[in-house]
């Protein structure tokens, strides 16, 4: 089965066929430790994001097509909106919600294998020398709650082989699957649970959704899609998977075992052994003939902290101009990880600033620092912001710090304290600010970029 347009294959394909200079395809062989991760950190520093393929790892036996999320540009286009249209897409297509479509069978059942497993014999990759093992970047968990009452979660959780039938993982967002375990451990039994590993790009974007518990993401992808996303039951515990993935495992999590797992390269950019060391017990294998291994970069890398935080800041941006029609723009940074946030504002009166930055400081858990800025400065610029800030902004008067909240588990500043403080910048020019912007005009601009073009 080919071509279908839930197949990350079919999206690849007519990816690279409609922007060729966005992918890159390496035909020469590359370690499956640390390599990939390696050109990832080298395209960046060079400002390049591009979709990567590599046809040959040493080592896997299949091909790895990685960096999907690397670029806002791309995500957009997978959307069908420039990045300017990026949050209010987003917010769009995955409100217009469609349940998934069953049906008899799908590529990810070409091979069922429930007998003899051998994690060992998975393609992964090592992405950090300071990772413990081979990680699992881009397993979407998918359970239900033990009664069946409660609609489906998916969501990320890193894995690695602990032995040949067993996955060591982490739930340590306490989000909604670790309630549904907390659910299963209250019924004594162990909860049963799906991995995908590789689908279609906007089912990975739909797990990352920020929605309420019980409301199911696979129903997010459908919207995303813009149809239902075709799903098949897996063969021992019926969970609903995409017919269309290339690996999925199935098992389940006993609330009652435990193993050590971590360090591993967090979005933070630093090693983490923070784990709830939860055990994934794998009965079944499902899987195309010939996979293809879809990585998430790991660490501080702009895949990593884009498919997490482009709905974050969807559902941000919805909530602050609904309230606060002078916001005209709201960027996450990659330098902040997933800590930073800057506001543009076109301020109606004096500390509207300060209340937009209270409001962001308190929806989203993970912010702890907001700076808000005017206007005019661009927010997609680290320099742009900190010029700002050098030129507008007063410690004395112009702060706000907010203490004892409750904070990320994987912020290494916040380790042993269990809350975190948090920060508002206020680098907008305020009332009485005396100071013209030096600009230079558009016309000399177009005559400098002409002359600079010439050979």
């Amino acid at each position: 089965m080919t071509d279908h347009p839930q197949d990350i294959r079919t999206a690849a394909m007519a990816y690279r066929s409609a922007f060729p200079d966005d992918c890159i395809v390496f035909k020469d062989e590359v370690s499956a430790d640390q390599d990939i991760t390696a050109i990832i950190w080298e395209l960046a520093a060079k400002g390049r994001y591009p979709l990567l393929y590599f046809e040959r790892v040493k080592g896997l036996g299949v091909p790895v097509i990685t960096n999907i999320f690397g670029s806002r540009e791309r995500i957009g286009r997978m959307l069908g909106v420039t990045t300017a249209n990026l949050h209010a897409a987003y917010q769009a297509k995955s409100r217009a919600s469609v349940a998934p479509k069953e049906v008899k069978f799908g590529p990810v059942m070409e091979v069922v294998d429930d007998s003899a497993i051998d994690l060992t014999k998975l393609p992964l990759l090592k992405h950090f020398a300071t990772d413990r093992a081979p990680y699992i970047t881009n397993g979407a968990v998918i359970a239900e709650s033990p009664d069946g009452k409660i609609g489906g979660n998916v969501s990320y959780h890193r894995a690695m082989v602990h032995s040949k039938t067993e996955l060591a993982t982490s739930l340590h967002s306490r989000g909604h699957l670790w309630r549904l375990l907390e659910m299963a451990k209250a019924a004594k039994k162990p909860m049963a649970v799906a991995m995908v590993i590789g689908a279609h790009p906007l089912f990975m974007l739909a797990a990352s959704a920020r929605v309420p518990f019980g409301f199911d993401e696979r129903n997010v992808a459908g919207g995303l899609l813009g149809q239902p996303l075709e799903v098949v039951r897996t063969p021992k515990y019926g969970i609903r998977v995409p017919a269309y993935a290339e690996i999925v495992l199935e098992g389940t999590i006993d609330p009652e075992k435990t193993a050590d797992e971590g360090p591993f390269g967090e979005f933070t950019g630093y090693s983490s052994n923070r784990s709830t060391n939860n055990v994934f017990r794998v009965e079944t294998i499902l899987r195309r003939r010939a996979p293809i291994l879809v990585d998430v970069a790991g660490g501080n890398s702009a895949e990593h902290l884009n498919l997490g935080r482009v709905p974050r800041e969807a559902e941000m941006v919805e909530k602050l101009r609904e309230r606060f029609p002078s916001v005209t723009a709201v960027h996450y940074p990659n330098s902040g990880t997933h800590f930073h946030a800057y506001v543009a504002v076109k301020q109606m009166r004096p500390g509207e600033a300060r209340q937009i930055m209270v409001g962001l400081l308190g929806w989203d858990p993970y912010l702890k620092t907001v700076i808000a800025v005017d206007a005019d400065v661009d927010i997609n610029s680290d320099q742009e912001v900190l010029w700002a800030v050098a030129t507008h902004f007063q410690p004395h008067k112009d702060i706000v710090v907010i203490d004892g909240l409750p904070g990320n588990a994987l912020d290494p500043s916040a380790t042993g304290i269990g809350t975190t403080s948090r920060m508002g910048l206020d680098a907008t020019r305020g009332p009485g600010f005396d100071g013209v912007r030096a600009q230079i005009s558009p016309e000399a601009m177009v005559r400098a970029k002409a002359l600079l073009a010439k050979p």
